[in-house]
């Protein structure tokens, strides 16, 4: 059977990513197997240098695999050319950084509208997605300010406002609230939580042990392989 006939988004099979440095040759993944299914609220958590950020890197396609199959919603991404990649990510990846990356001179309508200027859409139609966004993440009304007028709680938000521009099939955040306090943490978590419970998938890399409670399905990742795979029962209660 097909995988994605069955509600599975991503399918990873025997991925390995190699790194030759010159002088050595570093194995950053060792075989990964792994299936995410539509809808899943996932936390990938692990030890720094653990593989993590790669497989983040290779499932967001900013990377390819050394070896292996990856599939994304029935699309065979593995072998895709530099430009596939690019026209995947928009289409179907929404991206939420430690670091925000807002463009600093851009307001925030701007940021969230920018996806959507790459992807061809028209003037009033961007409008519409760029307010409904900002509505989703609470600061319509702060659509003419720019980053530096903003919070780091509100340049959060802004960043997943834009991830979510051209309602991608998954929302990958690389330690979403690592510079932020802990009441600002909280309100970005809630927001995945309010996203996954509107159908999106949400893949959060995290050092946070808060976040990662919240999240329905814990991957560990260390030295390059997942070394447990398991559901997070105490949020799926709570949820």
């Amino acid at each position: 059977m097909d995988n994605m006939s069955n509600g599975t988004l991503i399918s990873l099979s025997g991925i390995s990513k190699f790194y030759d440095t010159g002088k050595v040759k570093v194995r950053a993944l060792r075989g990964i197997y792994l299936d995410i299914k539509r809808g899943e609220f996932v936390g990938v958590i692990g030890p720094s240098g653990s593989g993590k950020s790669t497989l983040m890197n290779i499932i967001g396609c900013l990377d390819t695999p050394s070896s292996g199959e990856y599939i994304l919603d029935g699309e065979p991404v593995a072998e895709m050319t530099i430009h596939q990649l690019a026209s995947i990510r928009n289409r179907k990846i929404g991206f939420i950084f430690q670091n925000f990356n807002l463009l600093p001179y851009a307001t925030a309508y701007e940021n969230v509208e920018l996806p959507l200027i790459f992807a061809g859409l028209p003037g009033q139609i961007r409008k519409e997605k760029v307010m409904h966004n900002l509505s989703i993440v609470g600061l319509a009304e702060r659509a003419d300010h720019k980053p530096t007028e903003l919070s780091g709680g509100e340049m959060q938000r802004v960043a997943i406002a834009r991830a979510m521009a051209n309602d991608p099939e998954v929302i990958l955040a690389d330690e979403p609230t690592g510079n932020l306090d802990s009441r600002s943490g909280r309100e970005i978590i809630s927001i995945f939580e309010n996203l996954n419970k509107s159908g999106k998938s949400v893949i959060v890399i995290t050092h946070d042990m808060n976040i990662a409670g919240r999240c329905h399905r814990l991957i560990h990742i260390k030295d390059g392989a997942i070394e447990s795979d398991e559901k997070n029962h105490s949020a799926l209660v709570a949820d």
